[in-house]
Order: structure tokens, then sequence, then C-alpha cells
């Protein structure tokens, strides 16, 4: 499994912590890409923002999972349920996290990042990221009702699906000033063109950046 992570700027002195707890993980063969934000990068990148790339990294293909968080870890999985593809859980703790994985068979987390400043903070964090990744995704719990639970989240996605219209149809509609400054972050930007496998929207992409510098 591919995973991307990624934070907004209110969050960056926390970037690196994150990618610690992720490499971390024990008995896992996870490639981790750290998308920043950064510690030293300039700039100011709002938690919408961060849902548009991790939109943007899930619907290319370019990674198969995205953690990410804000402050409150609210906002940031709202946002990232806004988009197409995505399917945000916010996890508080480590049970969130093992049902999150067991039932809802999502693609993407958001957590409360402001609560890791605190003591043990980043136990929490540990434990969490832990029992997410504990055993495969989707397999259902409990176990009495693991078909069922099974059946209900092919409804979710399937209603997700028909619900929202594809990104590339979302991305030209969106406010530049949202979108630009994100595809402007060389690393983040080339690695989606490099690594995407959706080429359509790979495609728009280069040519809404072509679009940009000659206006």
């Amino acid at each position: 499994m591919k995973i991307g992570m990624i934070n907004g700027s209110s969050r960056k002195h926390q970037n690196q912590l994150i990618e610690k707890e992720l490499h971390a993980l024990k008995g896992t063969s996870m490639e981790i890409v750290n998308f920043g934000i950064y510690p030293e990068e300039q700039g100011n990148f709002s938690y919408i923002q961060m849902a548009i790339a991790t939109g943007l990294l899930l619907s290319s293909q370019a990674v198969d999972f995205v953690v990410t968080g804000c402050s409150s870890g609210t906002g940031m999985m709202l946002a990232c349920n806004a988009m197409p593809d995505v399917m945000c859980g916010y996890l508080a703790n480590p049970t969130d996290a093992y049902l999150f994985g067991r039932i809802n068979d999502g693609n993407a987390i958001s957590l409360p990042l402001g609560s890791i400043d605190g003591w043990a903070g980043e136990l929490n964090l540990r434990y969490t990221l832990e029992k997410l990744f504990e055993e495969p995704f989707g397999t259902g719990y409990p176990q009495a009702e693991a078909v069922r639970k099974q059946a209900d989240t092919a409804y979710l996605k399937e209603l997700k699906r028909q619900s929202q219209i594809p990104l590339i149809e979302l991305l030209p509609q969106l406010d530049k000033s949202l979108v630009l400054p994100v595809l402007h972050r060389k690393f983040f930007y080339e690695y989606v063109l490099n690594e995407g496998k959706n080429s359509e929207l790979t495609k728009l992409l280069e040519r809404m950046m072509k679009e940009n510098d000659n206006p």
C-alpha cells in the first residue's frame, strides 16, 4: 500500500512526527510519501487546499491511502469527503481507527492534530495508526455481522459515487486561488503527474498549469 501524508500549514510543526510514526508501524510493507506541508515551507495552505490535494492524489491513483488532519480533525474530514473518490474517516482514538478500517473501508483519515500537542499525545497517534493498519480493511465487524457490514459499505460507496461529479468535472469549477497554489508545489505536482494512473486527470492538470502560465 502506498500512503500519502499531508497536512495544512497550521500543523506543519507536526509533519515530521506523523511521518516518523507511520514509518514506525511494525510488520507493514507500506510505502510512505510525505507531501508536507513541511516545517521549513513558506506560504499558507489551508485545510481546504489540502483536501483538494487529497482528492488529486486519490482520484489520480498516485497513492492508495491518505493520512491527513487539522487542529480538530473535523474540518479536514468534511472537506475531504466533499471531494470525489475520497472516503475519509475522523479518527480520534485507536477504537475509531480499528472500526473505520474494518467496517468503513475508506481511503483517507483525518486526525485531530491539536490533541497531539498535549502530554503523551504522540502515544495516541501511534496507537491509532497501529490499530488502523493492524488487519486488512473491509473485513467487517463484529464477525457475526461481517457480511451485512460489508454490504452496507458497498452501498455507501455507490451512494457517494452517484451523488458527486468526477474530479475532472469539478476541478475547473473551483476557485483558481485554491487550486493553483496546490499545483505550484513542484514535488506534489510532479508526483501526481508521474505516478498517477488517471491520464485524463493528469492531462487536465497539465492544461490548467499551461493556461496559468500563458493567460
